[in-house]
């Protein structure tokens, strides 16, 4: 696991980041005897490994397993039986995967220490973006965060998506961290109705247009939505700055609230200015002429986000697209440590603390054959994987997921 840090201070972040991906192979098996000792007990792993908790015992009884092997484990716990089911740890609530199983979203268990963890992952690539993109430290983010609405199992737990997680996370002892670098107020990000969200956001980018040092959303196709938002809106939210009243049908609390920190009087030349540049036949560069002190744009534009690259780069004008890091709902996996590379170019150094990794060999073209993951499986760990082979990625984490193939 990550050690404890200083998230705030980068030196401390990257000293971290130096220090877990140094010496891959020992702290892959630290992570693995560690996993294995603290669920050992757990009803999942006593039926593999009677005791036996060495490594090559492991791989030679454990299975390599899919969401459905691991099904009725998870809908067990979710109808009220105990975590220690598969984890020595009080699960306390599941992710909804965007992957999904019959039809519903995939339930992967998350529990407290693992939140801890994925929010300290987090803070480790700030400072590798800030160490190659001059000008940062000179602004704010204008990143567009949404959270979905939550549902409930049978037995009170909570299923929420793992943005959502993370911005229900942020509370009157950390939120500072947020002020300290985000343009828009807290609040409007969790507000369930994602138009006014959305709408609001943009408005505090516009109104603060001159701080805006980067941009961003989660992934290439959420920051799109953003711009086809703005497309279909920005006559209404110059109207707002105009007359320095938000429009009416913004009723959220939260969102009211939050604009009224920027939004506080008449400002009709910024108002001109927005709908002189919107108002123009063609968008190109649209992000560069309405932010034009921004540095870059971050988001994922990785695997099936490869597809909006060029609508991106069409909008951005040249900015530069930053794919930070590499995850899943089931765990957070790897950093991309050279920021500036191309989106073509984009790779990512796994965190190898995070869980266990191993790498399923398959076939460069097995998406077009009938691929199951757990025939005749060719399995080898992080530390000998080799260039030019194609793997899949098997996970092993302490929350419960064990030779666990996504």
């Amino acid at each position: 696991m990550l050690p404890r840090f200083d998230p705030t201070n980068p030196l401390a972040c990257m000293s971290v980041l130096e220090d877990v991906t140094s010496n891959a192979k020992e702290i892959q098996d630290s992570v693995l005897q560690a996993i294995l000792s603290r669920n050992a007990q757990t009803e999942y792993l006593r039926g593999f490994l009677n005791g036996q908790l060495d490594k090559k015992s492991f791989k030679k009884n454990l299975p390599i397993v899919t969401y459905e092997d691991y099904r009725s484990y998870i809908d067990r716990i979710a109808d009220g039986e105990s975590s220690n089911l598969i984890c020595d740890r009080p699960i306390s609530l599941f992710l909804a995967s965007t992957g999904t199983s019959g039809g519903f979203p995939k339930l992967i268990p998350l529990t407290a220490e693992d939140m801890e963890q994925r929010i300290l992952f987090a803070s480790l690539y700030a400072p590798l973006v800030f160490k190659h993109i001059g000008g940062l430290t000179e602004g704010k983010s204008l990143m567009f965060y949404f959270v979905t609405r939550e549902s409930e199992t049978a037995s009170g737990l909570i299923v929420r998506f793992m943005l959502t997680c993370v911005l229900k996370s942020v509370n009157p002892t950390n939120i500072f961290l947020w002020d300290r670098v985000q343009i828009s107020p807290h609040e409007i990000s969790t507000c369930v109705d994602t138009s006014q969200a959305m709408y609001c956001q943009l408005l505090c980018g516009l109104v603060q247009r001159e701080n805006v040092a980067r941009l961003g959303a989660p992934f290439a196709s959420s920051f799109l939505k953003v711009i086809n938002f703005l497309e279909d809106h920005w006559s209404e939210l110059c109207s707002n700055i105009r007359t320095g009243r938000v429009s009416d049908w913004i009723t959220n609390p939260q969102c009211v609230s939050g604009v009224a920190k920027f939004l506080t009087a008449p400002n009709p030349d910024l108002a001109s200015l927005i709908e002189q540049e919107c108002s123009k036949t063609s968008w190109e560069a649209i992000v560069r002429r309405l932010w034009p002190k921004a540095k870059c744009i971050e988001a994922v534009v990785t695997g099936s986000m490869v597809q909006y690259i060029p609508l991106l780069e069409f909008y951005g004008g040249g900015l530069p697209l930053i794919s930070s890091w590499y995850g899943s709902s089931e765990c957070f996996i790897g950093i991309n440590v050279n920021p500036l590379s191309k989106p073509c170019d984009v790779s990512y150094t796994i965190v190898p603390s995070m869980a266990y990794f191993e790498f399923l060999e398959v076939e460069k073209d097995h998406q077009e054959t009938d691929h199951n993951p757990t025939n005749n499986p060719v399995v080898v760990d992080l530390a000998d994987v080799k260039i030019g082979h194609d793997y899949e990625l098997i996970i092993t984490t302490f929350s419960g997921k064990c030779h666990y193939s996504k």
